[in-house]
């Protein structure tokens, strides 16, 4: 049997498995030698009071063996090529479309304007140090995407996104802390996310796929409205039963593409970061109300 529930935690005791444990099966009551295990499902803060908490809920199995489920990669074949589809752009959304592909059979083929994160890096130094700027290489365009160099944010408010939990175990199988899996609200340092980012290429070229960069989409291939294939770098053509454009919304050009050859294109909305830095002492002690705050307290944020 498996039993949900909540806790309510200090920060020193959020560290301490032991006496997790302890109070899980204190609160469901169980018989000494019942419980097997007992998991962290979600874990947030709750800073309303002066006292900052964590809320846990765990699930307890009792007369029950606790069954890790097998890491997705494990479900992976060598894809043999016979179907194919295209990809224009590395970021997050092509990298996610190639594993989904992988693990439907189909060979991806991968294109992106940008270098790979270790290349890109020297081209984000020419623009930190001397001012120039790589159009195709830069804080937007590469492996990885436009988030590959600044913190990854993993939270969305949206339910229609596709398997969420499902994304960040594949996160966590290629380097991730396991922590996003349970964090309310989870991120990846920019520190980690570049050999993540290129993990995931491994496991893309491992099982079949192709990645290719410095190589930019310059024209569609269509056919009676169908599209047959893409132009990459204006000369060399690539036949294609299907393209994904993950390209970001940075990438101009491609909009522009696709008015010329006459594509239906319906405006979206989309959200504005804008960066304000204050002292993190200072939004510390606004948010726990207390300063220094508790070591096992994050950085706050708002």
């Amino acid at each position: 049997m498996i039993k949900e529930l909540e806790l309510k935690l200090l920060p020193r005791e959020v560290v301490d498995e032991k006496l997790i444990y302890q109070r899980a099966i204190q609160k469901v009551k169980a018989a000494p030698g019942t419980v097997d295990s007992v998991r962290v499902l979600r874990r947030s803060i709750d800073a309303r009071s002066k006292q900052p908490f964590y809320r846990l809920r765990v699930a307890v199995y009792v007369d029950e063996p606790y069954e890790p489920e097998p890491a997705i990669l494990e479900g992976f074949r060598p894809v043999d090529g016979k179907k194919q589809a295209t990809i224009i752009g590395a970021g997050p959304a092509g990298y996610f479309a190639a594993l989904e592909l992988l693990e439907m059979g189909v060979k991806p083929v991968l294109f992106d304007r940008g270098k790979d994160v270790r290349t890109r890096r020297r081209d984000l130094r020419a623009i930190q140090q001397f001012g120039v700027v790589n159009p195709h290489s830069n804080y937007c365009f590469g492996e990885g995407g436009a988030g590959t160099y600044s913190d990854g944010k993993l939270y969305t408010r949206s339910h229609k996104r596709g398997n969420i939990e499902k994304a960040m175990r594949l996160l966590v199988e290629h380097g991730a802390n396991p922590d996003i899996l349970i964090d309310a609200h989870p991120h990846i340092g920019s520190n980690k996310l570049p050999k993540i980012v290129a993990n995931i290429r491994e496991t893309i070229l491992h099982y079949g796929g192709e990645i290719h960069f410095d190589s930019q989409l310059t024209d569609l291939l269509i056919d009676n409205g169908r599209v047959r294939g893409v132009v990459i770098n204006q000369t060399d053509e690539h036949l294609t039963s299907a393209v994904v454009l993950a390209t970001g919304h940075s990438a101009r050009d491609i909009y522009a593409l696709l008015h010329r050859r006459a594509v239906r294109l319906e405006a979206k909305p989309f959200a504005l970061g804008v960066r304000i830095e204050h002292p993190q002492p200072l939004i510390d002690r606004i948010q726990y109300n207390q300063s220094p705050r508790d070591e096992n307290l994050p950085a706050s944020s708002y």
